[in-house]
């Protein structure tokens, strides 16, 4: 009976203190969802260059140093997959990464997981999918979706109007988008170049930007170079270089 009282009494005390949950988010320097094409314009070898991109990258030095340059050192990453308008998936959730450890884990955690989807080419529906996990459990200074694909919205509502949405909501999105296949979207009409897309209905925010790689091979060099950017909120050489080849 003492231990129930004793239990509520904290409960009740937690509550007055913290009466709603995004009022004790953990605070972090950016909170980070890294939305990742998985259609079938993407085939097998394609993915898991994509995948092991992701890897390299997350764990990479730059990238580390990067965090550890943040006024609080740490920032909060989700991973999700997205094919068509109905198809999103939270891969890895909303983690903490600070340091080797914590980089490694996430990384792991990544590893293991299948592969969500084929199909469609939904970037609206993956930006509104996105814009939905921010605030439930991190306050971040900033925060930023971090959309990749190597094709234009083919599936869902337009694709500017989910970013005007996000904006709305003080969401930035950056691109990192593959020229590898023109016929990615499987349109019988031409389509737009996909990295002028992105810049004309994809991202937003102060200082958005593009990256833009021929192919997969060099897939993991440039989401460094994007990380480090998005991180540190640092300004890009014409080149669009900020990290070595390591």
């Amino acid at each position: 009976m003492l231990l129930r009282i004793g239990v509520l009494a904290v409960s009740l005390i937690a509550a007055a203190f913290c009466p709603r949950p995004a009022d004790c988010a953990e605070p972090v320097d950016l909170e980070l969802v890294l939305a990742v094409d998985v259609s079938r314009s993407i085939d097998d070898r394609e993915y898991e260059l994509q995948r092991q991109g992701y890897v390299r990258a997350l764990t990479h030095p730059n990238v580390l140093a990067a965090i550890h340059g943040t006024p609080t050192g740490r920032i909060a990453v989700a991973f999700v997959e997205w094919a068509g308008a109905d198809f999103q998936r939270l891969v890895v959730p909303w983690t903490v990464i600070s340091d080797v450890a914590s980089a490694e884990s996430f990384a792991d955690r990544l590893l293991v997981e299948p592969r969500s989807f084929w199909g469609w080419t939904s970037i609206s529906g993956a930006i509104d999918y996105s814009v939905r996990l921010f605030g439930t459990e991190f306050e971040g200074r900033r925060r930023v979706i971090d959309v990749s694909g190597d094709g234009v919205n083919n599936s869902g509502r337009p694709a500017s109007a989910a970013r005007d949405d996000a904006l709305a909501r003080g969401i930035g999105i950056n691109g990192l988008v593959i020229l590898n296949d023109p016929q990615a979207n499987f349109r019988s009409q031409p389509q737009p170049p996909v990295d002028e897309f992105y810049r004309e209905n994809v991202i937003c925010g102060p200082g958005a930007f593009v990256i833009a790689v021929d192919d997969f091979e060099s897939f993991a060099y440039a989401m460094v170079n994007k990380l480090v950017r998005e991180i540190a909120a640092l300004p890009v050489q014409q080149d669009g270089r900020l990290a070595s080849r390591k």
